[in-house]
């Protein structure tokens, strides 16, 4: 699944593509994708110029002249710019066609994406926005906030990285990275996590996302970047995926386990259960 690091990834090359684009037809070819009207959804495209692409968390928003189009990839959904000849593909679910003769195509092998078109002013006040929590990197998060949102909770550190209300962006990827980072257990429950944990688990996340987006995130397993983008952070991984490998600070072999359904790599000498 992309995570923040990949969401940006793509935010910031569709940016540098699409600016001043208007888009001139819209295809959906799986309804589903869409929330709301389609009606409504198509009417609000037509005919309008993007002003620019970014995102927040994991959520792409594509600013229109006067809605945000917003995206979420979820599992294996994918941005393509292709030519208008070239054939439709059997996972391109919505086809944007724009003015200069090329096409803006989301592909989604599993079909879990979706996309909505909400006003500008509501867009932050939607439920699914206003209740995500601070990005990894976000200077306003601190190891307060997090120890806060944390202190009672009786759920593996781990599970409670991975809640978006909590943090904003990270997935299984980065969680296993700032956890080891941080020499914290990942089955360790939340309430017992010292304040001075979570300081170390805030400071960790913030450098690793920094650099993660640096090197245009992870290309690994399922995932791979479109636009002819591919990112490096995969190999800067310290334990995820590197099961029976050698840690790197200890050189005892690395374990995978499940926590909360995920599967999670750790070192069981850096990362005891204390």
């Amino acid at each position: 699944m992309p995570e923040i690091a990949e969401v940006r990834t793509v935010a910031k090359t569709l940016n540098r593509q699409l600016v001043g684009r208007r888009i001139v037809d819209v295809t959906i070819y799986y309804s589903k994708m869409i929330e709301g009207d389609l009606k409504t959804f198509q009417e609000s495209i037509l005919d309008t110029e993007i002003k620019s692409v970014t995102n927040y968390g994991k959520w792409l928003f594509f600013e229109l002249e006067e809605k945000i189009l917003l995206s979420h990839l979820r599992m294996e959904g994918k941005y393509f710019i292709k030519s208008r000849s070239d054939a439709l593909e059997k996972h391109e679910h919505v086809v944007f066609a724009l003015d200069n003769g090329s096409d803006l195509r989301y592909h989604d092998t599993r079909k879990f994406g979706r996309m909505k078109i909400v006003s500008k002013e509501e867009v932050y006040k939607l439920p699914e926005i206003s209740k995500l929590g601070l990005e990894p990197d976000d200077k306003k998060l601190t190891g307060s906030i997090l120890y806060e949102k944390i202190k009672d909770k009786k759920k593996p550190i781990k599970s409670l990285l991975l809640d978006q209300t909590i943090v904003n962006g990270l997935g299984n990827i980065y969680v296993d990275e700032v956890l080891f980072a941080s020499c914290i257990h990942p089955e360790v429950l939340g309430v017992n996590i010292t304040k001075r944990q979570a300081d170390i688990l805030v400071e960790s996340a913030g450098h690793i996302i920094k650099r993660a987006t640096e090197l245009g995130g992870s290309t690994i397993r399922s995932y791979t970047s479109s636009l002819g983008v591919i990112g490096s952070y995969q190999n800067e991984l310290k334990v995820h995926t590197k099961e029976n490998s050698p840690c790197p600070n200890c050189r005892t072999n690395i374990r995978k386990i499940t926590v909360g359904g995920r599967g999670t790599y750790f070192c069981p000498k850096c990362q005891k259960r204390k």
